[in-house]
């Protein structure tokens, strides 16, 4: 029997990007008959793993020590998949490496040192892979654009939609609410994430209010506030920490738009949650997310905040004038995003990486 090592340690952080695409993944995983190998799942939280998926699995117990060279993994797998660009732990021995390209924002972000160690870094992961999986065309193309790329297997597989069942209780309302139409995102409170823009915009938009979820415990986070309280938005600005899944089916429910103008993402999951629940999506005209959005989201090509609103303003009447149409085609692209046709993807990745 082969032996596939997952390197899965961000599940300890489950509400990220990172810790939901490999939760994800792994569920639909678990949902694929799997033979003539078996997977081994690296993460802290052993116990809860072995409580959901049982047999399915064999478990390694994350140690941080492991980052560090003279500790790393010595169990010769057939197949080490490495599941984003950013992870510091490797395997001991040149084993058979499979390697899943999210996003090298480090390219541009950051001082001139982090980027020159993360691209280091970066490159000897491509040199040590015998295959690459990206999770979009934009991120494809932008590593070789950046990068000497080996001459490997190279594969697009997209993620999947995180909401399949909205399972909401009837009489269920978060803590921070209004009840005014409001727009809606979720995200990092960061640079990248470009979320003052939404609330510059909200000058502008005097019949809306805005609720955004994300990490309140940022210099970014501050940036928002400040700009709240100096501009007589509070009451009309809701930035709600960090939210768990009911919170984010709620906001997205009752949301009259999902608006995401993000400056870089590989993918960009959140937009593709909104579509499930049939709204208009707003987003950036920029890296992955028109491949994402497809040829109905709404986009801004640049970031003026009376721009912004007059995009959203003329978006919405094209989505109110034909609704049906527009929800129905948000819900159906939503679900051909499907973590079963992920898992099913990169099963065959290592089926063909293993012979077998």
């Amino acid at each position: 029997m082969k032996k596939v090592f997952l390197e899965s340690h961000n599940l300890k952080n489950k509400f990220t990007g990172f810790g939901q695409f490999n939760y994800h993944l792994i569920k639909a995983i678990a949902n694929n008959p799997i033979k003539g190998f078996k997977i081994t799942l690296h993460a802290k939280n052993v116990k809860e793993l072995k409580t959901e998926f049982g047999s399915t699995f064999k478990y390694k117990k994350y140690r941080s020590i492991t980052r560090h060279k003279p500790f790393r993994i010595k169990t010769k797998y057939n197949l080490w998949h490495c599941l984003n660009q950013n992870i510091k732990i490797e395997p001991f021995y040149d084993i058979p490496y499979l390697l899943t390209v999210h996003d090298i924002h480090f390219v541009t972000e950051g001082t001139p040192m982090l980027r020159q160690t993360l691209k280091t870094k970066f490159s000897e992961k491509l040199r040590r892979a015998n295959a690459i999986v990206y999770i979009s065309e934009f991120a494809k193309k932008d590593t070789h654009e950046h990068f000497d790329v080996p001459d490997i297997p190279e594969y697009v597989i997209y993620n999947g939609n995180t909401i399949t069942d909205i399972n909401i209780p009837k009489d269920y309302k978060p803590e921070i609410t209004t009840d005014r139409p409001y727009l809606f995102s979720i995200g990092d409170f960061s640079e990248r994430k470009n979320f003052l823009s939404l609330v510059e915009m909200m000058q502008f938009l005097p019949d809306y209010d805005l609720i955004l979820a994300g990490d309140n415990n940022s210099l970014y986070a501050d940036k928002l506030t400040a700009f709240v309280k100096n501009n007589g938005l509070k009451n009309r600005v809701f930035q709600t920490g960090k939210i768990k899944d009911l919170e984010k089916q709620f906001y997205l429910q009752h949301c009259t738009a999902f608006v995401f103008p993000s400056h870089r993402e590989g993918f960009g999951i959140p937009p593709i949650e909104a579509m499930r629940f049939g709204k208009p999506v707003f987003i950036s005209n920029n890296t992955s997310l028109p491949e994402i959005g497809g040829e109905h989201s709404f986009y801004w090509d640049h970031y003026e905040p009376q721009y912004m609103a007059d995009t959203l303003k003329l978006g919405m009447a094209r989505f109110r004038n034909a609704q049906d149409f527009y929800e129905k085609w948000y819900v159906d692209r939503a679900k051909s995003f499907s973590w079963e046709k992920t898992a099913k993807e990169y099963l065959e990745v290592y089926r063909k990486l293993l012979e077998i």
